[in-house]
């Protein structure tokens, strides 16, 4: 089993099509549907159901595919991290960052920031909130962007942003008839949690929520990614909380309602170094806060 074969399998979980993910892939479906027969065979148990249009995963297969991001998010890590280490004479800028946040404003301030530094290479890497901390500390990333309240001396901390929470329905859902739903609606739902490791994470903030309300969450899965959250969802696992942001990911097969509870958000933290008062570090922090701003006077959600 190699990398490549990580990479083909998720691309089909993700896009849920052999033929999608073949043209994201650039390779013909035949072989990518062999190299799927071969992977299935190495491991010994059929990861997708046969035949289900669009494609399913079995029990195995979503297991696998949870772990397989978690493999390829750290060799790609590995790969930027040993780059840069390796080209000590090139600028580099590294930014941290949870999922839920690509929905929002983080492309517009990369885009921003990649014209403001036209000659420094800007790459972005996947990790939680308690991994962004030791990587801004090791120096592996120069900025962090996640969702957890916490406070270290070496680290710097800015809250851009509290972004509402909504609840992600199957789309048969019998709370869709509803324009939005409470804690006490989703107490008895099975919910699937996210991420499952490291600890504290965006999943502690979501079980609070419930115990502030007296309510005990039934917990059917916990999951390290949110698409891996939304595709058990999905299929009828069982729902899941996400920031308001995440409705920009567009799905056929997954809904949005809105808390009727106040107060319910997660926060959007921009994190760096204490010690670190570069000019990039400035202009990023200018920038997200100027970009946060006007969405929120156009009257857009902030993410």
């Amino acid at each position: 089993m190699e990398l490549r074969h990580l990479r083909y399998f998720t691309t089909v979980a993700r896009e849920r099509s052999f033929t999608r993910a073949a043209e994201k892939l650039h390779i013909a479906q035949s072989p990518l549907s062999r190299q799927m027969r071969e992977l299935e065979e190495d491991l010994g148990v059929t990861l997708f159901e046969r035949p289900s249009r669009p494609v399913r995963l079995t029990a195995a297969g979503r297991f696998f595919n949870e772990h397989a991001l978690q493999i390829l998010q750290r060799a790609e890590e590995l790969r930027i991290t040993t780059r840069r280490f390796g080209e000590a004479g090139r600028r580099q800028f590294l930014i941290g960052f949870v999922g839920s946040v690509l929905y929002g404003g983080l492309p517009d301030v990369v885009r921003g920031f990649r014209a403001c530094y036209a000659g420094l290479e800007v790459a972005l890497i996947e990790m939680s909130t308690v991994e962004q901390i030791a990587a801004l500390k090791e120096g592996r990333i120069d900025v962090g962007f996640g969702r957890i309240r916490f406070d270290d001396p070496a680290i710097r901390r800015e809250v851009i942003a509290e972004e509402p929470l909504l609840v992600a329905l199957p789309p048969d859902h019998r709370l869709l008839a509803a324009d939005g739903v409470s804690f006490q609606d989703i107490a008895g739902e099975p919910l699937v949690l996210y991420p499952k490791s490291p600890r504290p994470s965006y999943a502690d903030q979501v079980l609070s929520f419930f115990g502030d309300r007296g309510c005990t969450p039934v917990i059917a899965q916990e999951v390290r990614e949110l698409q891996t959250a939304l595709g058990l969802v999905a299929a009828g696992i069982g729902i899941t909380l996400v920031p308001d942001s995440v409705r920009h990911l567009h799905r056929d097969d997954v809904t949005y309602r809105p808390l009727l509870e106040a107060g319910i958000t997660s926060p959007l933290i921009m994190s760096c170094r204490a010690s670190d008062s570069s000019a990039e570090i400035g202009q990023i922090f200018d920038l997200i806060r100027n970009i946060y701003q006007l969405k929120q006077e156009l009257g857009r959600t902030p993410a």
